[in-house]
């Protein structure tokens, strides 16, 4: 079971959450907090896997609670003001329901919380305790798109340019990049070695490669990726110790 909380300054909004929670079968609820002070109280006292909570409150609004914890159980943001949805994703949240919204809304965001619960404590997690627990598949990593969470196979990201706070991840049979809120840094952390960082704002599957010329990498016959001066020697490196030319 993932045990939750449901925060909301307003009696209504508070007691809708804990009826839905009440409904899928992997929540269980812990308590029912109307302000984040009292959240907090409950966080200090007792294991929390996820909470369900109102930006806009009070005193202390959801975000700025958030950002307080130093290790955050996953956090699904409920609002009724789409212009926090940037913010929200910028504090790691799995998702962002606009009010009002219903049941259905808040079983696909659960169902997220679900899986990234599954993917850190093993796919078996939420079963009963003596169920066997399968490992996560170290191919998936869940980014945050507009307002969602959507997983992603890394075998099959073709490359990735960053631009500002957001990356553009080319995928294999995809028309369009999947566009992130995600920086360089975390994603270089998570994507395997066959991944190099080639330019400030690039980074390729060495094994998707199609022809290197000129100082260029060519992905396809449309997609031309410099390498920045900084990133030469390693990517030189790389292609010198896997050449059969003489």
């Amino acid at each position: 079971m993932i045990k939750c909380l449901a925060i909301d300054d307003e009696p209504l909004a508070l007691s809708q959450l804990k009826s839905y929670i009440s409904k899928v079968a992997f929540l269980e609820l812990v308590e029912a907090c109307q302000n984040p002070i009292a959240a907090m109280k409950v966080l200090s006292e007792q294991q929390i896997d996820a909470i369900f909570i109102d930006i806009n409150m009070p005193d202390l609004n959801g975000l700025s609670f958030v950002r307080t914890l130093v290790h955050p159980p996953l956090v699904v943001f409920t609002t009724a003001y789409s212009e926090y949805a940037i913010e929200s994703y910028k504090v790691d949240a799995i998702d962002y329901l606009l009010k009002p919204f219903g049941f259905a809304d808040f079983q696909r965001a659960a169902n997220k919380v679900l899986r990234q619960y599954e993917l850190m404590h093993g796919a078996g997690a939420t079963a009963t305790n003596n169920a066997p627990v399968n490992t996560s598949d170290d191919d998936i990593i869940f980014v945050k798109t507009e307002y969602k969470v959507v997983s992603i196979s890394i075998s099959k990201i073709r490359y990735v340019e960053a631009m500002s706070e957001y990356l553009r991840l080319y995928m294999e049979d995809e028309p369009k990049p999947i566009v992130a809120l995600l920086s360089m840094k975390k994603l270089e952390e998570r994507l395997p070695q066959n991944f190099m960082r080639v330019h400030r704002s690039y980074i390729v599957n060495l094994q998707k490669i199609h022809e290197v010329t000129r100082g260029r990498i060519l992905m396809d016959e449309k997609t031309h990726i410099p390498v920045g001066d900084s990133y030469k020697d390693t990517f030189n490196d790389y292609l010198e110790k896997r050449s059969l030319l003489k």
